[in-house]
């Protein structure tokens, strides 16, 4: 038999057991409110805590539950659920600079291995330290909490972006010297750019492209075919024979390319291009070369050889981190897209024969590149 319960019993007024019994058997009520209604009605009428589990078929806790609420708070009290919705926790300017001040800063600096954060992390360290540092608005933020703030500022610290610190103090006067050339180049008569003394000056823009990978196949490609596959297939896999430099020298003003193919790009590389310009232009004429800091350009073997050649060569050089301003690289470009693209080769002689094969017909119809801001009116821009 069960024992008799410890808790007092459950005093009722006429009008309170009235209430009960017509929320008992209720159609419109809740459900729960007619559950507890018939639990309390139970256990006014003596009966046990099991029977009436049994009777309205519930764990045993919710009978305990809702008598002790009835006995404590009242009948009616114990028939609805008390306010027990989570608190709107307000979030404060304190709180959003706490976090942006954390999005600006890396992980590392604050003990963990991560160079970047990403949301979730973020996220977990300020709850984890949110009411420790006095932000107890944060103390349970998810992950969109924590992304919206940082909406706001606009702040994405998972990214990196890069930018490029200006290192040469001269980066100006530099500039300003190449893009004068340019200019001049542009601007002049049919003739052509000569010194005050007559000699004429030929502008030759020169650059290397390095890393340029002879590539062969270990099948043979697939071309076209009609109603089976519209391009050319090609399998996977492939073996590397090695990588070549081109050393180009652009002329500005017919647009003719004088290149070599070399495996490497040292100060003996260059020195033979430098020769093959001083073939090609006539004896008497300046060539006037525009060209960046590389080792190879300024090393004492070259300055030996443009000592032995004295009033021949003339250096333009563009800024440090100012390659850009080299309109070589525009020719690179060219060749990038058109015969270099998805070349494949058997040796890397190949590969050389191809390139020089390119440089051919790119003079086969020069085109006269030109900078933009500066060209003569009418002329093309640059290609």
């Amino acid at each position: 038999m069960p024992a008799k319960s410890k808790r007092p019993a459950l005093e009722l007024t006429s009008e309170e057991l009235e209430q009960l019994s017509g929320q008992a058997q209720s159609p419109c009520a809740p459900y729960r409110e007619v559950q507890r209604a018939r639990m309390l009605l139970h256990y006014h009428g003596g009966k046990t805590f099991t029977d009436i589990a049994r009777a309205v078929q519930t764990p045993r806790r919710i009978v305990y539950k809702c008598v002790d609420k009835a006995l404590a708070m009242g009948a009616q009290a114990a028939l609805r659920d008390l306010p027990h919705g989570r608190q709107d926790r307000v979030i404060t300017p304190e709180d959003k600079a706490w976090v942006v001040h954390l999005a600006c800063s890396k992980p590392k600096e604050l003990g963990y291995a991560a160079e970047l954060w990403t949301r979730a992390a973020l996220a977990a360290h300020v709850r984890q330290h949110a009411s420790a540092q006095g932000h107890s608005g944060l103390a349970r933020a998810a992950k969109a909490t924590v992304q919206r703030i940082l909406a706001e500022q606009q702040l994405q610290p998972h990214k990196v972006r890069y930018y490029l610190e200006r290192r040469d103090p001269a980066f100006e006067a530099k500039m300003r010297e190449v893009l004068l050339v340019y200019r001049q180049v542009a601007t002049a008569p049919l003739e052509g750019v000569k010194t005050a003394g007559g000699q004429p000056i030929y502008t030759v823009s020169v650059d290397e492209k390095p890393g340029v990978q002879a590539i062969a196949n270990t099948a043979p490609d697939l071309p076209p075919a009609p109603g089976e596959h519209p391009a050319h297939m090609r399998d996977h896999e492939y073996k590397r024979l090695g990588t070549a430099s081109i050393l180009a020298g652009l002329d500005l003003q017919d647009g003719r390319v004088t290149a070599r193919v070399e495996h490497r790009r040292r100060s003996r590389e260059f020195i033979q291009l430098l020769q093959d310009l001083d073939a090609r232009y006539p004896p008497g004429a300046m060539i006037r070369i525009i060209l960046d800091n590389h080792s190879a350009h300024i090393s004492k073997e070259t300055g030996r050889y443009l000592a032995s050649r004295p009033n021949r060569f003339k250096y333009v050089l563009t800024p440090t981190h100012g390659s850009w301003l080299n309109l070589v690289e525009t020719l690179f470009g060219k060749m990038a897209h058109t015969f270099l693209r998805q070349m494949r080769v058997q040796s890397w002689e190949e590969l050389k024969a191809r390139i020089l094969k390119g440089v051919e017909e790119i003079n086969a119809a020069p085109v006269v590149h030109r900078w933009k801001k500066f060209a003569a009116p009418g002329a093309a821009g640059a290609e």
